[in-house]
């Protein structure tokens, strides 16, 4: 082969793998194929293989590494070198090294294990938690181990890892769950589940915020805000919700479920939480070992640390005794630990993150505070002559710092604490509380406080988390939820909490169950699929012991609950007459105990407070009291309604005061304040119906299952590898009891050999109708069709029943790779004509837009001219009026000073004797000089003369003169009836040629000194000219004639020029009488 083909065929070939893939481990594998990509685009950088989980994995086990090398080196040196052929130095990547791989990378997945039982299953985990591998599937369920420490595989690079390919072709991880919900939502079109289950202490809480970590990375918006907030929502909420456990340090101590919104192409929008069944018995009292909520410590700690304790009224030495406990190190924990001030930090950046104002986080402080000091409250009886129960509060230090915080008065809350109205028959009667109940009222107010504070703000940040109206409607959108609930928990003492928590679980592992084996194996049978059954524990029985009505276990309790002299030992009594099962069982010598058997074991519960847990009641004057508050969101969490999963309601109704006023006890001395709603006194002492702690967890169930029953679900089950919270140690009894009612072996049976996806006919062919028809056709959803997409896909394993098409876990991912690479090459073909149509229509439109451009400027710059044309004509013809106008003005005034000036003349006899005499010798001399310079007089001066009548005027005076000259006998009356004749003559001419003619010969005057010299256009002029250079000639001339029609501007040296300048360029101001006629004028009036 030729070099430079060689160079070119280098880069296209298949980048060489290990000879023996199946010889080492997949994370190896693994890493040598990323090394060897050929392809420089994708080739990973030396960060990224530094980031890649077989280098994270050897970090600390250098020591191990060494020996095991040492060996290996060892064992090749005695096998000695082998001398390797050419042919054997490359392999190249075959269809049977993919099989290979393929078949290693089996064990991934418990369902590829041969051998199917308990210790197989142990086995195989415990190997892979060895190597730090715990994410193991099963089928398309995900096993994670907590491993008890951080581990880097969780960094933007593994998401990049994840994203949208091949389950196969990365380990197992919890991204590729993440990344397979996603890729489902959008590709069908449907809202997806993601179901979170375990113990406590499993690594729930953790997993739920990788889940969304990656979904907010899948789900890229432009809106880098909203993911900000999205991804500060989990810790906000859990230092409120979570607190230390006996088995937990961060224990959910409540239900969550997070809806995260997505449009329709798959870009985040907004997200939604819902919270069920918060533990607030822990505000108040908290187990041997145990803790309050996070949010106490982390914000005592960071008011120390600014030096604001003061101003919350708390005490700087002694804790307050809601957070004290039996070690007495609370204060020196919070002093010293910098965990809690850096908590604090990230609370109050989550909250300004989030979008909450100053105003609301200076109010939840000051609640949470207040909390703190209502628990300092003590109470003392006190006795009188009528009363021997009576309570009071013997230090008001407490009580006024809790009444300052809450922003009420002192004595109105220490009266509400220390009595309670009654109202019987219309009468108000106000009863005294013992010490007792004075202390239950104190802890029932600190519980509702924490509990709405806590609704609050789950209401608070689903409405700044809500979508954006404008980007996308939030029906038409989709939902991923995950599901973080609190685990399954026994404990030394299990109380009504623990019974809560685990009856939840069962309601979870019922719809596990549900999912996962009944209703495969039912539609196995409807639809005639001959399918192996596999048995499975069915908790069905135990969960209708606790739910049925009315003889169900929270039936009863809330029944008891109702009678006012029942107590713990009766609910007990009344369990055991009514609940004959073998899930129920009382054990002897112990009263207020009974046992259940629960799905994941036997549980002992302490029936100590149950009834007055269950009631949770608040007295209303409490209720009236803290509406009264002058703090707006203490007004808003005691004003707002509760739903019936008891969260505070986000709808709110305004009423004025006058409606709702307080009772006469606690109006004195107290200044009203506008509040909202307040409930009636009797509603909330005398109705035994109100919600109790059982129906409030009964909806909670039925909403929460509502809304996962909606979406697809995708399972993750946490297991702990042991209770010492220690890394790397691996119990195999825990683990094989969790698996065991996890139903985890029975969850690889049923998926090695059932039908985990049931699609209808016509439902798959919509899906997949691309895969074997033409992108134009419209199949019909029937058999036959179905056939041909699953022959045409080349798939293996499945089964058409009636009207359905049953698929294995993986079938579904292959199918959707498949339609995935088709519809890639189809989008690529769509973007090549796109681009082809886009560029013909970008040139058209260029072209277009050219020549449009060339027509507007051709008609602007014609528009242009003209209009610059009319506005240089419309100048001129200004100017022309304007020097038309003022000649006309000149010449009329002119003439009419001469008309005045010979009529003055002609009427003054002596006047004009003796100027006729001066005249007369001027004449003389005039004619001498005229003769002499032209002795020949050209006929053609009389047509010129005659063509500007006004120079006939002129020259009438000399006319009279020479009337003197012929006639000297003539009387001065005849020479006055001579001049008027002559006047008359050369008037009536202008008469009648109109008002053109006389206009014509006014425009005709001689020229003046200082003009431009005379240009000869006209044929008299030329003849004249002609005439007048063939007499200069006679007298001796230089210059030679010109031609007929020639133009000659005429200078100073021409003798005409000389000749009419002397007679014609006269003078504005010279009179009438000083200024002679031309020769030529007189010449031609003689003639006429």
């Amino acid at each position: 082969m030729h070099p430079v083909k060689t160079l070119f065929k280098i880069p296209r070939n298949p980048p060489p793998t290990l000879l023996h893939p199946e010889k080492w481990c997949r994370g190896f594998n693994h890493f040598i194929s990323q090394c060897l990509i050929k392809d420089f685009e994708k080739r990973p950088s030396v960060t990224h293989l530094l980031e890649h989980p077989f280098i994270k994995q050897a970090h600390g086990k250098d020591m191990s590494l060494q020996k095991q090398l040492a060996e290996l080196i060892q064992e090749q040196q005695q096998l000695g070198s082998i001398a390797k052929t050419r042919h054997e130095q490359i392999h190249t990547r075959r269809t049977d090294h993919v099989d290979r791989a393929d078949k290693y990378s089996l064990d991934d997945d418990l369902v590829n294990l041969e051998v199917l039982n308990e210790d197989t299953i142990i086995h195989q985990l415990q190997k892979r938690y060895a190597d730090l591998q715990i994410y193991t599937y099963v089928g398309d369920i995900l096993i994670a181990l907590n491993p008890f420490q951080n581990l880097s595989i969780y960094s933007p690079q593994f998401s990049k890892l994840y994203h949208g390919v091949k389950r196969s072709s990365n380990p197992p991880h919890i991204f590729a769950s993440a990344d397979a919900a996603y890729q489902s939502m959008v590709t069908f079109s449907r809202d997806q589940c993601i179901i979170i289950s375990g113990e406590s202490g499993a690594g729930k809480t953790e997993s739920a915020h990788l889940i969304v970590q990656h979904l907010t990375f899948l789900g890229k918006a432009n809106n880098r805000a909203l993911r900000e907030k999205i991804l500060q929502v989990n810790p906000l909420v859990e230092a409120f919700g979570n607190a230390c456990t006996a088995i937990n340090d961060n224990s959910s101590r409540f239900g969550k479920y997070l809806e995260m919104m997505f449009t329709p192409t798959g870009a985040v929008m907004g997200a939604k939480i819902s919270e069920y069944l918060l533990e607030k018995s822990r505000v108040i009292k908290q187990a041997v070992g145990e803790k309050n909520f996070h949010i106490f410590y982390y914000i005592y700690a960071g008011l120390y640390h600014q030096k604001k304790l003061s101003e919350y009224r708390l005490p700087d030495k002694k804790p307050p005794r809601y957070i004290d406990n039996e070690t007495g190190r609370v204060m020196h924990d919070i002093v010293t630990k910098d965990s809690y001030g850096r908590q604090f930090e990230a609370i109050q950046h989550c909250f300004r993150i989030i979008g909450f104002t100053d105003e609301e986080v200076y109010s939840v402080y000051r609640i949470l505070t207040g909390i703190l000091n209502t628990g300092n409250i003590e109470f003392a009886a006190i006795s009188s002559q009528h009363q021997t129960d009576k309570s009071e509060v013997p230090n008001p230090e407490a009580l006024d710092n809790a009444a300052a915080l809450l922003s009420i008065g002192s004595e109105e809350l220490q009266e509400a604490l220390t009595s309670h109205c009654v109202v019987t028959r219309g009468e108000t009667i106000i009863r005294t509380n013992t010490v007792d109940k004075a202390a239950d009222v104190r802890d029932a107010m600190s519980k509702a406080l924490y509990g709405r504070l806590f609704s609050w703000i789950v209401n608070r940040i689903n409405t700044l988390l809500q979508p954006d109206k404008n980007i996308c409607n939030a029906e038409s959108g989709m939902n991923v939820g995950i599901l973080d609930i609190f685990g399954f928990e026994n404990f030394a003492r299990n109380s009504f909490e623990q019974l809560c928590i685990n009856i939840a679980n069962e309601q979870i592992q019922f719809y596990f169950n549900q999912h996962i084996f009944a209703l495969e194996q039912m539609e196995y049978q409807s639809e005639g699929v001959d399918a192996t059954t596999v048995d499975y524990e069915d908790n069905r029985p135990l969960l209708d012991m606790f739910l049925q009505k009315p003889m169900g276990l929270l039936s009863l309790l809330d029944e008891e609950s109702r009678f006012p002299q029942a107590t713990d030992l009766t609910l007990v009594d009344k369990f055991e007459d009514n609940l004959r099962c073998k899930y129920f069982w009382r054990p002897k010598g112990v009263e207020l105990s009974f046992g259940i058997q629960h799905y994941a074991g036997k549980v002992l519960y302490d029936a100590s407070a149950f009834l007055e847990k269950n009631r949770d009641t608040l007295p209303a004057d409490i209720v009236v009291v803290l509406r009264t508050s002058e703090n707006k969101l203490l007004q808003q969490l005691f004003s707002s309604p509760l739903t019936k999963t008891g969260n505070l309601a986000q709808a709110r109704a305004r009423v004025t005061a006058a409606s709702r006023s307080l009772p006469p006890q606690l109006s004195a001395g107290r200044i009203k304040v506008d509040t909202m709603e307040v409930m009636r006194h009797p509603e909330e002492t005398t109705n035994m119906k109100r919600q109790t702690m059982a129906s409030y967890f009964r909806y909670s169930l039925m909403d929460l299952l509502s809304k996962m029953v909606v979406g697809q679900p995708h399972f993750i089950r946490c297991i702990k590898p042991n209770d010492d919270r220690e890394a790397l140690m691996f119990s195999h009894e825990r683990v094989l009891l969790q698996l065991r009612y996890t139903g985890i072996l029975e969850t690889v049976k049923i998926r090695q050999k059932g039908y985990s996806h049931r699609i209808l006919f016509e439902e798959f062919v919509k899906r997949y109708y691309y895969l074997a028809f033409k992108a134009h056709e419209t199949p019909l959803g029937s058999r036959e069709n179905c056939l041909a997409i699953l022959e045409k896909s080349k798939l293996d394993n499945w089964i058409l029943g009636k009207t359905k098409v049953f698929l294995k876990y993986y079938h579904i991912e292959q199918l959707n790779l498949f339609l995935r690479e088709v519809i890639g090459r189809v989008v690529v073909m769509q973007a090549y004509i796109k681009g082809w149509l886009g560029a013909r229509r970008y040139k058209k439109v260029k072209d277009k837009r050219e020549n449009s451009a060339i027509t507007i400027q051709s008609a602007w710059r014609g528009y242009e001219a003209r209009r610059k044309y009319k506005e240089i004509r419309n100048r001129r013809t200004d100017a022309a009026i304007h020097i038309q106008a003022a000649f006309r003005g000149y010449i009329v005034r002119k003439n009419y000073t001469r008309l005045k000036t010979s009529t003055e003349y002609i009427a003054d006899p002596q006047l004009t004797s003796s100027h006729s005499t001066s005249d007369f010798g001027c004449e003389e001399d005039w004619k001498h000089t005229s003769n002499q310079s032209s002795p020949v007089v050209p006929d053609f001066l009389d047509k010129q003369t005659k063509k500007n009548n006004l120079d006939e005027i002129s020259a009438s005076p000399f006319i009279l003169k020479h009337s003197f000259e012929t006639n000297d006998s003539q009387s001065i009356s005849q020479s006055q009836t001579v001049a008027d004749h002559q006047l008359s003559s050369l008037l009536t001419p202008c008469e009648k040629g109109g008002s053109e003619n006389c206009l014509e010969q006014k425009l005709r005057t001689p020229r003046r000194r200082c003009q431009q010299p005379k240009m000869l256009n006209s044929p008299e002029d030329n003849m004249y000219y002609n005439q007048l250079n063939g007499t200069l000639e006679y007298q001796g001339s230089k210059r030679k004639p010109r031609k007929l029609g020639q133009i000659k501007v005429l200078d100073g040296e021409d003798e005409y020029y000389e000749s009419l300048s002397a007679v014609e360029s006269t003078p504005e101001d010279d009179s009438f009488v000083s200024s002679p006629s031309p020769p030529t004028r007189n010449v031609s009036f003689a003639q006429s």
